[in-house]
């Protein structure tokens, strides 16, 4: 625990002398406690001074940058939580440049050769400089001999001891959020522990290139026969935690029009294909790409579409998907009620709630959006108002759903740079039809019929047994000694309880102190 206090300190100098809490205060007003606290941080080293005529939020993404990883982290984390910051601030947010100064080419050579093994390492040659450097890896370019033939491949390295940092710091910020949460009440509705803590596994996650291997994997079985999009192979015998290798990417920049329409590729059927292969492995498979920003998209030069970085991917069960399904059917067709039905057969709206009410409140969405040349219409934002709407009758926050809901935001940006007259609605229509007529057919039904029957037919053995454990778990509850709320995150409770024990600790030891002085003076 002394640990976190020294780096909380040191992270708290960081903050007061990058201009971020100067420009936090213009945002939203910190109390005077915690702005005593950051001035006598920064004394001997005044505040970056950062230009004025930025707005708060792109001051604060400039401060955020300049801190390092961790910041960078927390400021890209936070973009993604408009209800915590405001929707404004997080869009600024989602400007925030993840790049930092690369590591030695002689480090990277180490990094690979300790990870693969000398036998496998041999193998690789023409290993290039860093060709792009964030602040959790870098690219390198190089060539792998694999059965007697070369194959092009990039190689993704973490940055040495970017694990050990990252936690360090972590463990000290979520140290602050505990005394901000149990000093400041208005900070509690805020969860900020829980946030930090949700920061932590998620970029832990990150820090694992096999998670990013398999994302990658599976996105590639699961596109590996549509038509116009290739997602790159993963060589997994040159793949671990720290190191991630795939193919090369020979492609152009999505962003670079002028180039690709050199090359011939039909920029109006690229934004078409774009949009529809990203719904179809929203509604297909459950499983899309969930950073699909120009930076991450290349195309060949026979007009395939080439993702990368896998590091971010959505995932929807088979209720959301329908439920996406339906809902963006359901607004093509102007259909408030079937839109309203929707909603309340996947309990993403409480039963008691008035459905006519609802459909009148979605009408009150789509209405005004119509009102526009259809062309100019956003799913995205669609989507963004829809949620904002729902919000008034207590439905549930589906963060798989936000995740889809920005990112078909950035991929429907991204088209209409490509060709402005891409019609979001007419491009959709098809995938979206095909998926629904797919699930209410004969077959699907037959399908589901078969498989809740052998689930069902499995389970009869254990049904005496079942009913005897239910039995007794009613009895439990009967006599209070049972607790069916909700559990919590073991491993945030495990972090809440050692804050607790430290405060209880540092109490009795002020506490001993005063009955000591007591007794001697």
């Amino acid at each position: 625990m002394l640990k976190r206090i020294i780096k909380l300190f040191y992270l708290a100098r960081r903050l007061s002398t990058s201009g971020a809490i100067s420009t936090i205060n213009e945002i939203h007003k910190i109390p005077s406690g915690l702005n005593l606290f950051f001035n006598f941080m920064s004394l001997g080293s005044p505040a970056k001074s950062i230009e004025e005529k930025k707005s708060p939020g792109e001051k604060l993404c400039l401060a955020l940058q300049g801190m390092g990883t961790t910041f960078i982290k927390l400021g890209q984390f936070l973009a993604t939580r408009p209800d915590i910051i405001g929707e404004e601030l997080a869009n600024d947010l989602e400007k925030l440049q993840d790049k930092v100064p690369a590591f030695e080419l002689h480090d990277a050579k180490k990094i690979i050769k300790k990870e693969i093994g000398e036998n496998y390492f041999k193998d690789i040659s023409e290993l290039s400089e860093p060709i792009a450097a964030a602040s959790i890896a870098q690219v390198h370019l190089a060539k792998i001999k694999i059965e007697n033939r070369e194959q092009e491949v990039a190689i993704k390295i973490l940055r040495p001891d970017i694990e050990k940092l990252f936690n360090e710091e972590l463990d000290a910020l979520m140290l602050f959020a505990y005394i901000i949460e149990n000093t400041i009440s208005k900070a509690k509705r805020l969860k900020l522990v829980e946030v930090v803590h949700l920061l932590r596994e998620i970029t832990n996650i990150e820090m694992d290139l096999r998670f990013e291997a398999a994302a990658a994997n599976e996105l590639f079985e699961n596109t590996k026969k549509d038509v116009g999009f290739n997602v790159p192979t993963i060589y997994w015998n040159y793949t671990t935690k720290k190191i991630l290798t795939l193919d090369k990417v020979n492609g152009t920049s999505i962003r670079e029009h002028q180039k690709l329409k050199e090359m011939g590729v039909d920029l109006k059927n690229l934004a078409e294909n774009l949009i529809q292969s990203f719904l179809t492995q929203a509604v297909r498979d459950g499983f899309f790409h969930g950073d699909m920003h120009q930076g991450n998209l290349f195309v060949d030069k026979k007009g395939n579409i080439i993702p990368v970085d896998f590091g971010i991917m959505g995932r929807l069960d088979k209720n959301n998907r329908r439920f996406l399904a339906e809902i963006l059917y359901g607004f093509i067709k102007r259909d408030y009620v079937k839109v309203a039905e929707v909603h309340f057969q996947a309990g993403l709206v409480p039963q008691d709630a008035s459905k006519e009410e609802f459909a009148q409140a979605l009408r009150s969405v789509g209405e005004p959006i119509f009102g526009q040349s259809i062309k100019d219409i956003s799913g995205g934002n669609l989507l963004a108002q829809l949620f904002e709407i729902t919000e008034k009758f207590n439905m549930a926050t589906q963060p798989p759903l936000l995740l889809l809901q920005k990112t078909m935001v950035v991929v429907e940006g991204v088209a209409r740079k490509l060709y402005p007259e891409t019609n979001i609605w007419e491009v959709s229509r098809p995938v979206l039809e095909d998926w629904l007529k797919n699930i209410k057919s004969p077959k699907s039904s037959i399908d589901k019929a078969i498989n809740t029957s052998s689930e069902i037919i499995k389970r009869i053995p254990d049904l005496p047994q079942f009913i005897d454990r239910a039995d007794y778990a009613l009895k439990l509850v009967s006599e209070g000694k049972l607790n069916l709320s909700v559990g919590t995150n073991k491993n945030l409770e495990i972090e809440q309880m050692k804050f607790k024990n430290f405060r209880n600790n540092i109490l009795l030891s002020f506490f001993g102190i005063v009955i000591i002085f007591l007794l001697v003076f």
